[in-house]
């Protein structure tokens, strides 16, 4: 088994959704002993927003592009390398601002890519888009500073994190997603005792199940 674990959050030690995935990977290497772990830290090393030369480079036919735009794809080719051999991506991300992190976005940029992790093709219709890889499980730890944000919730349509992700999983070859996430967080009341202690048991329950 392939990990690709891609941590998002801005802090350290202190982030939540990092000890989620901390309670998740722990509970994985139980059941398999021997999984291969590929980390990417976009949250303390995050990757370069992409440009009108990027887009260039990434829609030129790989035979005709520049030593330059080689380039400036090199760190996508590699992160994309790195989502092909894992069959279980890992994301652990905060909600800033009611969506994903910059780093994260960042990430999602520079692996979305035409004719990489999808293909266009117009005679699809109204939905010329297809996904590229397949089989995967992506795995979303997050952290919320709030509350409610689910279906009919008291914030319902104002976080943005885990349907964003949901909307591209796809194109990261995911077939299935589950969500594991802490609310409550700037509140640090007995909720968030509650919520956080739930979070981590279901990371071990599904860590352990994979």
């Amino acid at each position: 088994m392939h990990v690709l674990r891609v941590d998002s959050s801005v802090r350290g030690q202190g982030s939540l959704s990092r000890q989620i995935g901390d309670a998740f990977m722990a509970a994985l290497r139980t059941t398999h002993p021997d999984a291969k772990l590929t980390t990417r830290d976009v949250g303390l090393n995050p990757p370069p927003i992409i440009t009108s030369d990027w887009v260039a480079a990434a829609f030129t036919p790989q035979e005709d592009r520049s030593a330059e735009q080689i380039r400036l794809l090199g760190l996508s080719d590699q992160a994309i390398a790195e989502l092909r051999q894992a069959e279980i991506i890992l994301i652990t991300a905060p909600m800033y601002n009611y969506g994903m992190p910059a780093g994260l976005k960042a990430w999602v940029d520079s692996v979305v890519r035409k004719d990489e992790t999808f293909t266009f093709d117009l005679a699809r219709g109204d939905f010329p888009l297809a996904p590229v890889l397949s089989g995967k499980t992506l795995v979303l730890a997050t952290a919320w500073g709030e509350f409610g944000f689910e279906p009919g919730g008291v914030r319902d349509g104002q976080g943005h994190l885990v349907g964003h992700v949901k909307a591209v999983s796809g194109y990261l070859g995911a077939d299935r997603v589950e969500h594991v996430g802490v609310e409550y967080q700037e509140f640090a009341d007995a909720r968030f005792e509650a919520s956080m202690q739930a979070a981590l048991e279901r990371a071990k329950d599904l860590g352990a199940s994979l």
